[in-house]
């Protein structure tokens, strides 16, 4: 049997679509109604409505008046992540630069399209989304998102870029080839600023976290308004450490020796 065929045998579609509404319902914490599930997965109403009375009778969601919700049941999936080395041990770093540089750092990986926040030090509220561990963002247009894309090889970067590059600012990049170019610069630099490509006023700055091989594995960043924090600013002074901090985490990668 080739290997198409036997991808095929072993996909499982019901489990496939649970967990994609699962995903539709983490984004709509008030709740979401059937309708507007099935609309976001591509499903019929019936199937969705199967899906999600099974989540429901599995505890991981429960219906009110609002619609779908999560329950805390979810957490149990995400426990052991968030408790692994990697989280664990960027967190005390993040904080550490947080207080030194009095700016908002995290930690992230990739997540399908989007990051996803393993680890986050809050010093001051900048960007109207509430960010925290757990939460996802478009990585094509997020400065940890890019290092990520950047460091995989040049073929595969493609296939992590939406079909539509959605215009979130007037500085955001739509243009798929020059986005595609912007990734091979950043791949080469070793970093990404970007400047309110995700929303006015907000610039960022985030570094690979590197496998001894050389492979990307993660992102580190701070986030800071352009009112307050230039450019030269943050890659003279916030840059090295960040690289440090980098270098620091690498050893609680998943499948590093110890």
């Amino acid at each position: 049997m080739d290997k198409q065929a036997e991808d095929r045998r072993d996909f499982v579609e019901a489990l496939a679509r649970g967990l994609d509404i699962l995903v539709v319902c983490a984004n709509a914490p008030n709740g979401i109604r059937l309708a507007d599930v099935a609309r976001q997965t591509g499903t019929t109403r019936a199937s969705a409505r199967r899906s999600l009375l099974t989540l429901a009778a599995k505890g991981f969601l429960v219906a009110d008046e609002g619609g779908f919700r999560l329950t805390p049941k979810v957490l149990t999936l995400a426990a052991p992540l968030l408790s692994a080395p990697l989280p664990r041990l960027a967190q005390p770093i993040l904080d550490q630069l947080s207080a030194r540089f009095g700016e908002s750092f995290s930690l992230a990986a990739l997540a399908g399209q989007d990051i996803v926040y393993l680890a986050r030090s809050e010093a001051r509220r900048i960007i109207a989304l509430d960010l925290t561990v757990g939460s996802r963002l478009p990585a094509w247009c997020t400065s940890m998102g890019r290092v990520l894309i950047a460091g995989l090889p040049p073929h595969e970067r493609e296939a992590l870029l939406p079909d539509t590059l959605v215009l979130r600012t007037p500085r955001t990049i739509t243009d798929r080839r020059s986005l595609l170019a912007v990734l091979e610069q950043v791949g080469r630099d070793g970093y990404c600023l970007l400047d309110e490509e995700l929303e006015q006023g907000l610039r960022s700055l985030a570094v690979p976290v590197r496998h001894p091989d050389g492979r990307v594995a993660a992102a580190l960043n701070v986030s800071t308004q352009t009112a307050r924090t230039d450019r030269d600013t943050l890659l003279q002074q916030v840059l090295p450490a960040l690289d440090e901090a980098a270098r620091s985490i690498a050893p609680a990668i998943p499948g590093q020796r110890s």
